[in-house]
């Protein structure tokens, strides 16, 4: 059987000879005869193929024609597509971010340095950041950077995009989350960052860091999200202790000295870190950190409203247990001397960390701590050293609480109670 369910294309019988004898087209000239079966075949084949073209045109007859190939990215999404996410949303965020100039000595009404993309001979008291506009009220801006940025400043500037020129002023700083808002005037301000959240990063997403790196200003650099809640040693007093550890976003977006206090934007143009620190090193690349902006805008809000952030304060200038026992007797004869405490501390057999106290003041001491106390727990909890110490009071108490200290004196274990009052500003 063939399609059309007769043996016009039956391989049983010759066509030659089928055609001559249907056709008429033997020895005779009698005339050219198509049979009724043949003529069936022959229209049968021409509707079913026009049927056919008329769907085929119907189906795509609409459409557009098919775009050129292009390399795509996971998910589907095109390297040309990407890169257009990624010029949109550096315009987007650029003309929020602003380069901070910190000079930490008066320059009374003397200007330095010109700004043209970058800082030309700036005095060697000045440093560079970066910081940016998340807010506009009452005729100032607000500006987001890092407190180590605005480190010992007597002076502060804040240049726009467009090269102009700022006097801002300090609302408040925090150290221990390195977060800073500083006020301009609003004038000539258009642009102000859209937040995100951090939240929704993933690991692998592209995102762009914008800022100010060696005073090139308004420089652009992009890379993916490396890790999320990654959490880095910091030294509050850079003193070469960790006393304290920061949770940021790890990125391969390249951020150099100066781009401290910018922006890392997801390709909407919004905002989802403030870049923070890199790691420095030879042979070293790619490892950039910013300071997840879920985290940073609670600091902002009581910063905004208080002038600082409100922490409990206990009043404890302590080391590590372990660095002492790695140095013992460094601390020698300071106490002794004036008979208030033991020249060294006496170390109970089996202990072998703590917070070694340097100093009480404030609640510490009205609670009777002193030198050379060590403190190994917090209400009932172990705590390392000062690093856990500090983690405790800001993570777990607030202003007001009342804190068990256990502690050992002399080799003896003791135990007191103290009201945890609030932290003076920085």
């Amino acid at each position: 059987m063939s399609l059309f369910d007769d043996d016009f294309y039956s391989t049983k019988i010759k066509r030659s000879s089928r055609w001559t004898e249907q056709a008429g087209m033997g020895t005779g000239r009698g005339s050219l005869r198509i049979p009724a079966a043949f003529r069936i075949a022959i229209v049968s084949s021409l509707v079913s193929a026009f049927a056919v073209s008329f769907l085929f045109l119907l189906i795509t007859g609409t459409r557009s024609p098919e775009p050129s190939a292009r390399p795509a990215l996971a998910g589907g999404q095109t390297l040309v597509e990407t890169s257009e996410r990624m010029i949109s949303a550096s315009g987007k965020i650029r003309p929020a971010v602003v380069s901070i100039v910190n000079y930490t000595q008066e320059t009374g009404s003397e200007e330095f340095g010109t700004y043209s993309g970058r800082y030309q001979e700036l005095p060697e008291y000045a440093s560079l950041g970066s910081g940016v506009i998340f807010k506009k009220k009452g005729g100032k801006a607000y500006i987001i950077t890092n407190a180590h940025v605005i480190a010992g400043a007597v002076k502060i500037n804040a240049v726009l995009i467009d090269g102009t020129r700022k006097e801002a002023k300090l609302v408040g700083k925090d150290s221990i989350s390195d977060i800073a808002v500083l006020s301009v005037d609003d004038k000539g301000i258009d642009v102000v960052a859209e937040i995100g959240s951090s939240s929704n990063l993933r690991v692998g997403e592209m995102v762009i860091a914008v800022g100010n790196p060696l005073g090139f200003g308004d420089s652009v650099t992009n890379g993916i999200v490396s890790f999320l809640h990654r959490i880095v040693p910091v030294s509050l007093n850079q003193d070469g202790i960790y006393d304290w550890e920061q949770e940021v976003i790890q990125t391969t977006a390249a951020i150099n000295q100066g781009n401290s206090g910018g922006v890392l934007a997801d390709l909407e143009g919004r905002v989802v870190g403030i870049n923070s620190m890199k790691i420095a090193d030879t042979g070293v690349e790619g490892l950039g950190f910013a300071i997840p902006i879920d985290n940073v805008m609670p600091v902002v809000e009581q910063i905004m409203k208080y002038g600082k952030v409100l922490r409990p304060y206990m009043g404890v200038f302590s080391v590590d247990l372990d660095i002492y026992l790695e140095f013992p007797g460094y601390m020698s004869g300071e106490e002794g001397k004036d008979g208030k405490g033991e020249a060294e501390p006496v170390i109970p057999e089996g202990v072998k960390e703590g917070a070694l106290v340097l100093e009480a003041v404030g609640p510490a001491k009205e609670a009777g701590l002193r030198f050379n106390d060590i403190i190994t727990e917090l209400d009932g909890k172990p705590i390392s050293g000062t690093l856990d110490l500090r983690k405790y009071l800001y993570n777990e108490k607030k202003i007001g609480d009342t804190l068990t200290v256990t502690y050992y004196r002399g080799g003896k274990k003791a135990e007191t109670k103290l009201t945890l009052t609030e932290k003076d500003a920085e």
